[in-house]
């Protein structure tokens, strides 16, 4: 079995970063709530629990069962991780009167710690709690403190147990890498032979004793996740892999028929469906994000059950879940609440029959990424951009027309290309136009128009979670905005998004 850390989720904001963290270490790792997970197996080498938006002061706040992991393996209690840990085994947590936020200059008091081996004197860490660990029992040693922080880092005598009051895996923390590696690696002692080629090797392996001589149909988008699914399920069943891709009419222009073509190339037994007009005929009318969001997923659901029929003894539906859609969609007291109801989980009709498999459902998108290098496939879909699952329509607020999407599409393209041109499409995580429902004044020539304002859209980010607005150059958007003004009929106006993640969405509906 892969070796891994087990992740117990407390609610943080950050418990996502931990287990990235861990994995760049090459080491297999989970995220489970902390009130639910498995138990100890040989191949769990260590726990590390998680911060808490939650007070440990506070009733009903959340609690773990030490008993059922102390001694077993090692633990790093980070946060709210370590102030439950001291409360629970004696110690005392009071609202801190000097509260520390941001950055602070940790002292440590153990050279000699495996912990905090490696670290400079004074290391600089990310600090984020509102209370303090201000007394300790006998059976606890002081490994750090920082200037109003006595127990900024403690170790249980004569246990691999350890509580830090600082975040390691934020880049804030300089040295926090390093702490990283000393507990997985070094404490825990794991071997780092987690590799996206090893990850390759073994779920190709899997699926062809879980799939067998078993059909599989597949739905794609084109996009990063249901691509490499699809070429690791394909390299374990080969034709026994059918896949639909679907032109719902809300693709970038020329896309139906350049990701077709790809996949094509790529060996995949694929078949494209034309259904533009009816995802047409069913969002006439409406305005409304999630009933626009409801008509496009039942319209799919509808087009691919049929195409599903004309193919023979299908018994496996694949899909290309990842790890944060999984994380996401689970929803219990106390850990990360739901952001999302993500459309990949969940989400099949009772009436298909179908197992699931998802070989992804264990990756964050960058390892899907590097994943898809070591099966060979083009960069050309590697790196595109995320691109939201209803597509154009909740990039057209308001009612969505064949004409809108028409203009939407040839204003899109001038910016992504622009964006390739410019040599700025790698810089920028994400990008898209909106077509707003609002009209605006505007002269071309002698002659005054009223027309569409479009609002393009780019930001910066590592998964999306966060985003910032990306500083794109002002001689870029000179030249883009007169391009689309100057070639695109029926828009005189285009502005520029500078709101940031939080507290606004990266699209716009």
């Amino acid at each position: 079995m892969t070796e891994q850390i087990l992740i117990l989720d407390f609610g943080s904001q950050y418990t996502q970063l931990i287990a990235r963290r861990v994995r760049e270490l090459d080491v297999y790792c989970e995220i489970h709530p902390y009130n639910n997970f498995p138990e100890l197996t040989p191949n769990i080498k260590g726990v590390i629990l998680s911060g808490s938006p939650c007070s440990v002061r506070d009733e009903g706040s959340p609690r773990v069962d030490l008993s059922q992991i102390r001694g077993q393996v090692p633990i790093l209690g980070i946060c709210y991780g370590a102030q439950v840990m001291a409360q629970m085994l004696g110690g005392e947590v009071q609202a801190s009167q000097t509260r520390e936020y941001g950055r602070a200059k940790l002292n440590i008091a153990d050279h000699d710690s495996s912990l905090l081996a490696g670290l400079s004197s004074s290391s600089h860490v990310w600090m984020s709690h509102g209370d303090t660990i201000v007394s300790i029992p006998d059976s606890f040693h002081v490994i750090a403190s920082t200037e109003s922080v006595r127990v900024a880092a403690y170790k249980l005598a004569d246990e691999l147990t350890y509580g830090i009051q600082f975040h390691p895996e934020v880049t804030h923390s300089t040295e926090g890498k390093q702490l990283m590696h000393n507990f997985v690696v070094g404490i825990c002692e794991c071997k780092q032979d987690w590799t996206s080629e090893s990850f390759a090797e073994q779920t190709i392996a899997e699926l062809k004793v879980e799939l067998g001589n078993d059909r599989v149909v597949m739905a794609l988008s084109g996009g990063v996740d249901s691509s490499v699914a699809a070429t690791l399920v394909h390299h374990a069943i080969g034709k026994n892999l059918f896949c639909i891709f679907v032109d719902n009419g809300l693709l970038r222009k020329d896309e139906y028929e350049q990701v077709l073509h790809s996949y094509e190339d790529m060996g995949l037994n694929i078949k494209g469906v034309d259904a533009k007009d009816l995802f047409y005929s069913e969002l006439a009318g409406l305005t409304d994000p999630e009933a626009k969001r409801k008509a496009i997923g039942k319209a799919f659901i509808d087009i691919f059950d049929q195409e599903a029929h004309l193919i023979e003894d299908v018994k496996w539906l694949g899909q290309g879940t990842i790890y944060p859609d999984v994380i996401e969609s689970v929803s219990v007291k106390g850990p990360s609440a739901t952001i999302k109801s993500h459309h990949n989980v969940g989400g099949l009709p009772d009436f298909m029959k179908l197992k699931v498999v998802e070989p992804l459902k264990t990756l964050f998108k960058d390892e899907v990424r590097a994943v898809g290098r070591t099966l060979g496939i083009s960069e050309n879909i590697l790196g595109r951009h995320p691109f939201p699952g209803p597509g154009l329509a909740i990039r057209i607020l308001g009612d969505v027309t064949a004409e809108k999407v028409h203009i939407l599409q040839q204003v899109d393209a001038i910016f992504i290309n622009g964006l390739k041109k410019w040599d700025l499409y790698k810089e920028v995580w994400q990008a898209g136009v909106m077509l707003l429902p609002v009209q605006s004044v505007g002269v071309m020539g002698d002659e005054r128009t009223y027309e569409n304002v479009v609002a393009l859209r780019a930001v910066t980010s590592v998964d999306g979670m966060t985003a910032d607005w990306a500083h794109l150059p002002y001689d870029f958007l000179a030249e883009v905005s007169n391009d689309i003004i100057n070639r695109v009929k029926g828009v005189n106006r285009v502005v520029y998004d500078i709101s940031s993640k939080p507290p606004a969405t990266i699209e716009w509906e």
